[in-house]
């Protein structure tokens, strides 16, 4: 194909120089999935070289849309310890960004706040509670801001804004010696012979790159607003409603919406989500700079991570599946790309194990 061929001119010209030993790996989606897996195979699997492939890079992805509060969703196909194990991986890594000099150009803070609810919950205390830090239950004096609502959780947990943090992984990328490149992949194929593994990090993409059905949009509409005011998140626990203070502005939220894939902004569901948001913070009457922002979340019933081997005629090429996250995207992203890289590297293993010699 014309894909192939001129991939095969890419290969050419970047891969002329490296070690015969080296493994080509090929990263495909540039959201938070993708280059924080570009990342730790840098990182953890020594002796690859890295692209990351994608037709769009930030500010231009579902992650730089997401509001990035490290505040996990419950995957109904997923035992709950590999999800805590997820969530908590991904809390130490930013928690350890944000006590370094790293953490402004990273955009990772911490904030503080409630999530609140209308009735008592079945589970008072979530799985994560013993992540976050200061978990405990809201006192009455604390509910009485709240008086629609009768119960609630305080706490203080991290905040990731992909605007700066996908930069910020991208120059981390490209300084272990990655490459970027910018191209719309529409087959798998294309990228064999140039690279020995895939990792398909292509989010809703995937409903093509890789056949799979189970995976679709989930429409979030949110407000970016000037409100400086504004210092503590409060989350409804229906999830519908939330207000997140950020480094630059408040992230008012929100909407989801199922198979939607409009991406253009509505402007009566905008005035809709105001007037929740006031309802619990009646100040954001104040607030100005509205712009308005939409993203699609990519959902399946829980996260796909595994490895297959694609075949057709006597060609192979082993890929990683990393996609799949919903709203957990950046609360879990740092805990799947590890266990993504694990893959990789049984991958790897595999490739450099000399295949036995058959006996005469």
């Amino acid at each position: 194909s014309a894909g192939a061929r001129a991939f095969c001119g890419f290969q050419g010209c970047f891969f002329r120089d490296r070690p015969m030993d080296t493994v080509r790996i090929a990263v495909v989606g540039a959201g938070v999935m993708g280059l924080s897996t570009a990342v730790c195979i840098s990182k953890m699997v020594p002796g690859c070289s890295i692209t990351v492939i994608s037709d769009k890079f930030t500010p231009e992805t579902t992650s730089d849309v997401a509001a990035g509060m490290l505040i996990p969703p419950t995957y109904p196909d997923t035992p709950i310890q590999k999800q805590k194990q997820w969530f908590k991986e991904t809390f130490d890594h930013l928690f350890a960004i944000v006590n370094s000099a790293e953490a402004e150009d990273a955009g990772v803070i911490l904030v503080s706040g409630w999530q609140i609810f209308q009735s008592i919950p079945t589970e008072e205390v979530p799985y994560w509670a013993d992540v976050v830090l200061g978990f405990r239950k809201m006192t009455k004096d604390e509910l009485k801001k709240f008086p629609q609502h009768v119960f609630g959780h305080a706490f203080t947990t991290l905040k990731c804004e992909g605007p700066a943090y996908l930069p910020w992984l991208q120059k981390r990328v490209k300084g272990n010696g990655g490459l970027i490149l910018t191209r719309r992949i529409e087959d798998l194929w294309e990228l064999h012979p140039s690279f020995d593994i895939v990792v398909n990090c292509s989010g809703l993409g995937s409903r093509q790159l890789a056949g799979d059905s189970k995976i679709f949009p989930v429409r979030g509409q949110v407000l970016k607003v000037q409100a400086p005011w504004v210092k503590h998140f409060i989350r409804d626990s229906s999830g519908l409603t939330y207000i997140y203070p950020g480094i630059s502005n408040v992230t008012l939220g929100g909407t989801r919406q199922k198979g939607d894939w409009n991406l253009s902004p509505d402007a009566e569901i905008s005035k809709e989500i105001l007037s929740r948001c006031c309802a619990l913070e009646p100040s954001l009457r104040g607030a100005y700079d509205l712009r308005e922002k939409v993203g699609l979340r990519p959902t399946r019933p829980g996260v796909r991570l595994e490895k297959e081997l694609l075949a057709q005629d006597s060609r192979r090429l082993p890929v990683v599946l990393h996609y799949g996250h919903g709203s957990g995207g950046i609360a879990m992203h740092w805990g799947t790309a590890l266990e993504a890289t694990r893959l990789v590297n049984e991958c790897v293993q595999v490739l450099r194990t000399p295949a036995p010699k058959s006996k005469l």
